[in-house]
């Protein structure tokens, strides 16, 4: 497991130009340098150097941090901002009260468990897919921790795929660890990681998500070959007719690399006017614990993409992350005849399958 001085190059790697701050969502909304990373560095740089401390007051800026990923994607020495700052976090966490109670909490004992106990109690609600005999594509479907508890999207999927040469394999994954990056976690992070590569051990085409943020962690550690939900609906050409006319809009989760497919995927769907909102691609706000930690500034981003959305006058929002759809709830609320914020195969799933 890495430490923070293992990072102390790339920290002085950042030349302070200042060109994270166009894209933080954050920094747009509080002007303050220590929400960029490159004002991170600067407390971090003072740590390594013995100049400081890890401390509560550096936390809460290191809390202060979306893990949108949008820095490291515009930085022109490709500083892997995001990982720094979850060392840092952890180097501070494990030796405090709260940071092992969290850590505690998120252990395969409690967090693990509960998982386990949902994917018990909600089988009888799942619907089993029944491959055909002949199928000639084998994907190896990673739930996600959402899913897991909610059956209604396993359900749905299955619906979509009812009538294709599809295997749809199931292994029992863990969490991608998204959340305990988050926190800080890497003891617990790098145990899911362990668990999920075994996971691998086996015969499939693809591995496929239906959950940005899952996706993007997964390729951090696993190599296979992805495929989003929506990118395997556009290669099996898969037809909708809504029974009615609609209008939807499209949110970009910041963890979605590729939105290639959803165009051409909604030219599939009849009764489907697609109005593409501005700044499509602009962070909702949510991002787990941000919103609980940072709250006013979680609503402000989140009311922001709100007033985009409300332009469009789409029936429909569609993403494809659950704690997005958490985010667009956060910015639609109280507002006058708001879209319904719903994930693609929430919205696919309301069609007829041609």
């Amino acid at each position: 497991m890495q430490k923070l001085s293992d990072f102390k190059d790339d920290i002085n790697k950042c030349s302070k130009c200042g060109l994270c701050q166009s894209v933080c969502p954050v920094y747009k909304i509080t002007g303050n340098d220590c929400a960029v990373s490159r004002g991170k560095f600067v407390m971090l740089d003072g740590v390594l150097k013995g100049d400081l401390k890890l401390s509560k007051n550096i936390e809460k800026y290191l809390d202060l941090c979306l893990k949108c990923g949008k820095c490291t994607n515009f930085c022109p020495s490709a500083i892997d901002v995001c990982k720094i700052f979850e060392t840092a976090k952890y180097e501070y966490a494990k030796n405090t009260f709260l940071g092992k109670f969290i850590f505690f909490l998120q252990s395969k004992y409690i967090f693990g468990n509960f998982i386990k106990i949902f994917k018990i109690i909600t089988i009888p609600f799942r619907k089993k897919h029944k491959s055909k005999p002949d199928s000639k594509l084998k994907v190896l479907y990673f739930k996600g921790c959402v899913n897991n508890l909610c059956p209604r999207t396993d359900n749905y999927i299955r619906k979509i795929f009812k009538n294709s040469n599809i295997e749809i394999i199931e292994k029992d994954f863990d969490c991608c660890g998204q959340p305990f990056l988050s926190s800080g976690n890497l003891e617990r992070f790098e145990e899911v990681k362990q668990h999920n590569l075994k996971m691998l051990d086996c015969d499939f085409d693809y591995l496929l998500t239906d959950c940005a943020s899952c996706e993007s962690t997964l390729k951090q550690y696993m190599d296979a070959n992805f495929i989003s939900l929506g990118e395997l609906i556009l290669k099996e050409n898969i037809k909708f007719k809504f029974p009615k006319p609609l209008k939807v809009t499209f949110h970009k989760p910041c963890h979605l690399e590729n939105d290639d497919f959803l165009e051409p995927l909604l030219k599939n769907c009849e009764n489907i006017e697609y109005i593409k909102m501005e700044n499509y691609d602009d962070c909702c706000g949510f991002a787990g614990e941000f919103a609980i930690k940072n709250n006013k500034i979680s609503r402000e981003i989140s009311s922001k993409k709100a007033e985009n959305i409300l332009k469009t006058e789409a029936d429909y929002v569609i993403t494809t992350c659950p704690a997005c759809i958490l985010g667009l709830y956060q910015g639609l609320a109280g507002k006058k005849n708001p879209p319904e914020p719903v994930s693609l195969t929430d919205f696919l799933a309301k069609a007829e399958i041609k």
